[in-house]
């Protein structure tokens, strides 16, 4: 028994494996384009997004053109689509991103795949690929709305609820930590007093911030290309395609879709895309902040800051019996460093956006929506197994705070800033404290010291 079947398209019959819903046109790509295969295939998130796409366009069809999409159709390319949409079919979807810029070939392995599917699920050869589930569209249209559609979703289901978990942990700590009195640290060197919750206060308020940042790209993303056809005039699209395709889309996701106002732009730029990925870099560099500050103050656990304590979660060293690293911290900011290098990706593809097509869609897609899975992920990771179990030093933050020369900051005005930068000065240069520096420069008696000087209550 032969292992494959003839299928074939406007350049001629290919051989397609006989267990797969793809037909000629995704074959070919198959064969053309081996390069990252079985490593960087189209990413699911856009594959899931086309399942919505094509049942709304098959939807929406269906109440514009029902002589051409019948009931019975659209009711068997539904079912083909949520099998899509479930990840059942996901076998069916082999194509690497390193293809066609437009995202044709990725577009047209939907249309196959569904219309094999809604074939077999109707018993009878009913769905054509390109006339019934690519009807009203084009690869043109359909490829920037996938991206929109599955970068709105993964940021709203898998970003911003990773993104409230940690600050909620940081909000706990903060109170947990209330009180606690700290050396403060500007330029990697010792500064004024700081509460550890101020400090912590600080990680929280980034994320925060960061998070508006990110909800505030979502109504652009979610303005969809969908409705423009190949060149953005909307041929072969009925009256009225756009606006309720988009109302399909949003009732299917459960997202609030609209159509893109102008579609020569929606075809042509994705500075929408490069928008939004701008503030996922934010998140990315205080994700990096919080990470080192994390690690810094947890180094040691003799030789370094050692303010704080993290959970020991697995050996350090294969051959330093007892090292513990901050692991979670340095997977943290690997990420950061990806995120960060993937803007750079999203930001040249983004220019590339020549006449009436952008034709670098496959590699946006990519990268953005690696750097939102991989936030996510990795916030949850470093919350999970970090950041719930960090722990306060006291002893040693109360050590390293009056320890801390910059302690001085606290006798300018009694003795000015010369004075005490005189008495920090001494107390470095003979190994003594502030207060015998103070002492015996004759600024303040050793009584009017201790009235004067209280290191808790400068912060």
């Amino acid at each position: 028994m032969e292992n494959f079947r003839i299928e074939h398209d406007s350049m001629g019959e290919v051989k397609v494996p006989a267990d797969k819903l793809w037909g000629a046109q995704t074959e070919r790509s198959h064969e053309n384009f081996l390069i990252g295969v079985g490593i960087e295939t189209m990413p699911r998130e856009i594959t899931k997004a086309f399942g919505y796409l094509k049942k709304a366009a098959a939807l929406a069809n269906n109440e514009l053109k029902p002589e051409k999409m019948t009931a019975e159709k659209k009711d068997c390319i539904c079912k083909a689509c949520d099998e899509v949409i479930s990840g059942a079919l996901n076998d069916n979807f082999p194509l690497v991103v390193w293809q066609t810029g437009s995202g044709t070939q990725s577009n047209m392995n939907t249309n196959e795949v569904i219309a094999n599917r809604a074939n077999q699920i109707a018993g009878k050869k009913l769905c054509h690929p390109n006339d019934d589930v690519n009807m009203s569209q084009s690869s043109n249209d359909t490829f920037p709305t996938a991206l929109h559609i599955a970068a709105t979703v993964e940021i709203e289901d898998k970003l911003l609820p990773a993104i409230d978990l940690l600050a909620g942990t940081f909000r706990q700590l903060e109170k947990d930590n209330e009180g606690i009195v700290k050396s403060g640290r500007t330029h990697l060197q010792d500064a004024v007093p700081i509460k550890f919750s101020q400090e912590i206060s600080g990680w929280r308020t980034s994320l925060e911030r960061d998070r508006e940042m990110i909800v505030s790209t979502l109504p652009y993303l979610k303005q969809l290309a969908l409705g423009g056809t190949a060149v953005g005039t909307g041929l072969n699209a009925p009256k009225g395609f756009d606006v309720l395709v988009a109302k399909k889309v949003s009732e299917l996701t459960g997202k609030d879709f609209i159509t893109a106002p102008n579609k020569f732009h929606a075809l042509s730029s994705k500075d929408e895309v490069a928008f939004a990925h701008g503030a996922l870099k934010a998140l990315a560099a205080d994700l990096m902040k919080i990470a080192n500050d994390v690690r810094w103050l947890a180094s040691g656990p003799r030789d370094g800051l050692g303010e704080i304590r993290i959970p020991e979660n697995e050996p350090g060293s294969s051959i330093m019996p007892g090292k513990v690293n901050p692991t979670q911290c340095e997977a943290m900011t690997m990420v950061a460093v990806q995120v960060m290098g993937n803007d750079t990706a999203v930001g040249v593809a983004a220019s590339q956006g020549n006449f009436e097509l952008n034709v670098f869609m496959p590699v946006i897609a990519y990268n953005f929506l690696q750097s939102v899975r991989l936030l996510a992920e990795v916030m949850v990771s470093f919350n999970k197994n970090c950041a719930v179990g960090i722990k306060a030093d006291k002893e040693k933050m109360h050590f390293n705070l009056h320890n801390s020369l910059m302690l001085v900051t606290a006798l300018n005005p009694y003795i000015g800033y010369e004075n005490a930068a005189k008495t920090s000065h001494l107390a470095y240069e003979k190994n003594i404290s502030l207060k015998e520096a103070c002492v015996q420069l004759g600024f303040l008696t050793a009584e009017k010291f201790d009235e004067v000087f209280h290191p808790e209550q400068m912060a």
